[in-house]
């Protein structure tokens, strides 16, 4: 008999395959699992081997994020962050603060303000000119889809009055037209590219940073949503490819290579030579992002019916499809004829039509391929389309924090949405009803990475910690269990990590172990659970001190 090399006995072990949900004891021989099952397991433990007992506590498959931004994320970590507080006194505070400490540094970059904070969720230059006036500052929101400017960052861009808007942004401006401070979308990229770029010694060790942080929340795989040079932010790939060449990659990783959407199929040779010249190691980008609209809170997510403004009455503006929808479908039918999976952003409802049309383009021409493609974010989703995600094989790439009653749903999206559309917001609920595979993500920097938090708000729909008992829309809660495969094997399979999400004999070794068992709480203490050690392949990349 061969002894195994780490034993876990004690259970409860959540498996996440449908044959065998539960079981009490797992053994791994090497990278893989040897064995799923009681006390029988016990049998494969020789003198060498690890026993690991759980006492009680939950052994599940390691999470994997379907969206984040992992480098992005960890290089913010070391620029002025304003994430975790919605005062404006401590963003000033904390701009003051990090520009006093950084005097060499030309440009003061960072990023999490909330657009909650400020009137209409636009910020002015003129904030920011009373902490920051001698240096340009720019600093993104937490959403990524808008930023904040100094006068300084404004008047180095050239952005006055006469500057146009550009096709896939908007400039907000005071009432005689000059620039306010606020750049929405693709607006950014007007200052953001004079932004010096990080190095990639900087982006090597953001990486480093993010991975560490992601394997302390039990992440042990994920797709990196964004490849490629983005608002005048540098293109990570490298930084992925240096870590998986030195063996300090210890996530599985698929990257999304981006879509330019100011071109059009000429890019997609260029998107095959970087397919193939990005393999390597744990490191692999086999998906390709396309960024369809925007977001709900600037108006300009893509949607079917005009937004609303503030006394209730309909809008000329039904936000922005960045991509031509008839060329879209021809896109994804030529990107899934090469084996490319497309990942859409698609928040408004009428960008996840698009999305599903062009989807369906791409089946009718080429048949059904494994090419697995996923829509992110699905914040409006007409009810005429939740069943077309089982019906075309297109995943429902869920970010499950964002479903939850919070100053940016209720005074920024609900009112502009009118009731009606309100309802039809994160419906998870009726996607997995009506057969779609759910993947979770995070999106961050957006929103926190930890999984532990996301599970709480897809069972719960309300934020951990939120006690005015408020239930964003509850006929859209998942079971604890639903929402655990969306972040084990959905987001697995989204990846393209089939032999990882869940627990099966011939598995990698992708494991988490939990201080607790969430189920036999209540639902409200999820957010409680911590994690207490992380394995990839049956190596520990993380253990609770």
């Amino acid at each position: 008999m061969t002894h195994a090399d780490l034993v876990l006995t004690g259970g409860p072990i959540f498996t996440a395959d449908p044959a065998r949900s539960r079981a009490t004891s797992l053994a791994v021989t090497g990278e893989r699992i040897t064995a799923v099952g009681h006390d029988e397991v016990r049998e494969l433990i020789g003198p060498r081997t690890e026993v690991v007992d759980l006492a009680g506590r939950m052994l599940v498959p390691g999470f994997q994020d379907a969206h984040v931004h992992a480098v992005y994320g960890g290089t913010e970590l070391g620029e002025c962050d304003l994430s975790g507080t919605v005062g404006t006194e401590d963003y000033l505070r904390r701009i003051r603060a990090f520009a006093e400490a950084h005097p060499e540094r030309a440009w003061i970059t960072g990023s999490g303000w909330s657009m909650e904070s400020f009137d209409g969720g636009r910020p002015t230059r003129q904030l920011l000119d009373s902490v920051v006036a001698d240096r340009p500052v720019y600093l993104l929101n937490r959403d990524h889809h808008g930023a904040w400017a100094n006068t300084r960052a404004l008047e180095l861009a050239g952005l006055t009055r006469d500057t146009p808007d550009p096709a896939d942004g908007r400039i907000e401006r005071e009432p005689d037209g000059t620039p306010s401070g606020t750049l929405q979308e693709g607006a950014t990229a007007l200052v953001a590219r004079l932004v010096p770029p990080t190095t990639a010694a900087e982006r090597l060790a953001g990486l480093l940073r993010a991975q560490e942080l992601l394997h302390s929340l039990g992440i042990t795989g994920w797709q990196d949503a964004l490849l490629g040079v983005f608002n005048g932010q540098p293109d990570p790939t490298d930084a992925y490819l240096a870590a998986a060449r030195a063996g300090t990659l210890t996530a599985r990783v698929t990257g999304a290579l981006w879509w330019q959407r100011d071109r059009g199929a000429e890019q997609i040779p260029e998107l095959v030579a970087r397919r193939a010249d990005t393999a390597h190691g744990r490191f692999r980008a086999t998906a390709v992002k396309i960024m369809q609209d925007g977001i709900a809170e600037n108006f300009t997510a893509a949607m079917t019916a005009p937004y609303l403004d503030g006394c209730g009455c309909a809008t000329a503006n039904s936000g922005l499809s960045f991509v031509d929808p008839q060329a879209l479908r021809s896109y994804v039918t030529a990107l899934d004829a090469l084996d490319f999976q497309v990942h859409f952003h698609a928040l408004g409802d009428r960008a996840v039509r698009e999305a599903l049309d062009a989807v369906e383009a791409a089946r009718t021409a080429n048949g059904r391929r494994a090419t697995r493609h996923h829509l992110a974010h699905l914040q409006v989703v007409h009810p005429q389309d939740v069943p077309r995600f089982a019906a075309l094989g297109a995943i429902a790439n869920i970010q499950p924090l964002w479903a939850a009653h919070e100053p940016q749903m209720d005074e920024l999206t609900i009112p502009f949405l009118g009731p009606e559309r309100a309802a039809w917001q994160y419906p998870f609920g009726d996607l997995l009803r009506a057969g779609a595979t759910l993947a979770a993500g995070s999106d961050w920097p957006v929103s926190s990475p930890d999984p532990i938090a996301g599970l709480h708000v897809a069972v719960n729909r309300m934020e951990p910690g939120a006690t005015d008992g408020r239930v964003f829309l509850p006929e859209q809660r998942l079971d604890l269990g639903a929402a655990l495969a969306a972040y084990t094997a959905g987001a697995a399979h989204v990846n393209g990590h089939d032999d990882a999400g869940s627990l099966r004999v011939g598995h990698l070794a992708d494991l988490v172990l939990l201080d607790r068992d969430p189920f036999a709480g209540p639902a409200e203490e999820i957010a409680a659970t911590r994690v207490l050690r992380t394995w990839v392949g049956g190596r520990t990349v993380h253990a609770a001190r």
